[in-house]
């Protein structure tokens, strides 16, 4: 049987219905964050604005609360960034892209030594403790460790963001502590965490490419491929012919289904390459938001399901700057949305 062919529109709208931004759902944080596969957090406010967009009723004390009871971590995972992930799943997504890391860090760092010693001797020094990054730092240089990329050793142990460090309040991200003192046994095999990086990636971005489940998380094609074999997956195809995977019972609204004004935060996830097929935004802007003098990118708003412009927290008042000019049937909505968000700032 032909597999369906899901139009741009179609793959626009299940994108942003599996991100949870065509309309605001009421879900636990932790579940809220599976189902959008994690929230790439290196600027500490970035998951307040992303979970305010998603959550009905959210305010920053929830995230805070959540942080604090480890119901959701704070911890670098795919591509090396700082990701908010839920306690259940970031020994699943640890697990998954712990190998492929410790080869990133080596061919990158051009480091050849047997980092295992150092990783036991690092695990000691943060055995029942949180420590602070200067501290961290200052035992690295003082025990042998490759000065290339002091940090290149956390590939071999699994470190969470302790709170309050990294939260809207306090945000610089520098108290860190043993995952498995903080979350619990780390026992998951590569395997079993590969199965679950497809599907929350599916769940939350597809369908796509097996090669955008590979760019989302830098887990290389040859190890990603048997895995999705094995798995039951769904198969559509896009406009050009290509082989999309998905995930069982994923929505997929009608192409024709109403998109809200949204706004997102820096480094969304939802605005990188391996989300492209979405077309969430025209090529002809991804220069404005991603370019070397902004290595933060630029937050951005979102009318009928596509990037229109840019946004900032300024003066007491979030301010627009539109890349074209606003339909009038949105006009309101923005400015409502814009009120709302510039509240959560407060």
């Amino acid at each position: 049987m032909a597999e369906r062919v899901l139009t741009s529109r179609q793959l626009n709208r299940a994108v942003l219905a599996r991100q949870l931004l065509l309309e605001r759902v009421r879900l636990p944080i932790p579940r809220a964050v599976e189902r959008i596969a994690g929230i790439q957090n290196q600027y500490a406010p970035n998951a307040y604005i992303r979970l305010w967009s998603c959550l009905e009723g959210f305010t920053r004390s929830d995230l805070d609360r959540a942080l604090a009871r480890r119901t959701v971590v704070q911890a670098t995972l795919m591509r090396e960034t700082i990701h908010i992930a839920s306690r259940r799943d970031y020994p699943l997504l640890a697990a998954a892209i712990r190998r492929s890391g410790q080869e990133w860090w080596r061919r990158v760092n051009k480091v050849d030594v047997d980092m295992k010693p150092l990783a036991r001797r690092a695990r000691t020094f943060f055995r029942g403790t949180v420590r602070t990054r200067k501290e961290v730092e200052e035992f690295l240089k003082q025990n042998g460790f490759p000065r290339a990329s002091l940090w290149g050793f956390a590939h071999w142990i699994d470190l969470v963001r302790v709170p309050p460090a990294g939260t809207w309040e306090r945000r610089r991200a520098d108290l860190f502590g043993l995952a498995e003192e903080w979350v619990g046994p780390l026992d998951v095999d590569e395997d079993t965490g590969i199965e679950q990086v497809v599907r929350r990636y599916l769940g939350g971005f597809g369908p796509a490419q097996a090669n955008d489940i590979s760019n989302w998380s830098k887990i290389p094609m040859a190890r990603l491929g048997p895995v999705l074999e094995r798995l039951r997956l769904r198969q559509f195809r896009d406009e050009n012919g290509k082989v999309l995977l998905d995930v069982p019972r994923a929505p997929l609204p009608d192409a024709d289904t109403p998109a809200p004004v949204r706004f997102l935060p820096t480094w969304d996830a939802l605005l990188l390459v391996h989300a492209r097929r979405a077309g969430i935004m025209d090529e002809e802007y991804r220069q404005k938001i991603f370019h070397v003098k902004a290595p933060q990118s630029f937050p951005v708003f979102l009318v009928d399901g596509r990037v229109a412009g840019t946004w900032k927290f300024d003066n007491g008042r979030v301010k627009l700057d539109a890349f074209e000019p606003v339909p009038t049937k949105w006009k309101r909505e923005l400015a409502d949305e814009a009120r709302r968000l510039g509240e959560l700032h407060s």
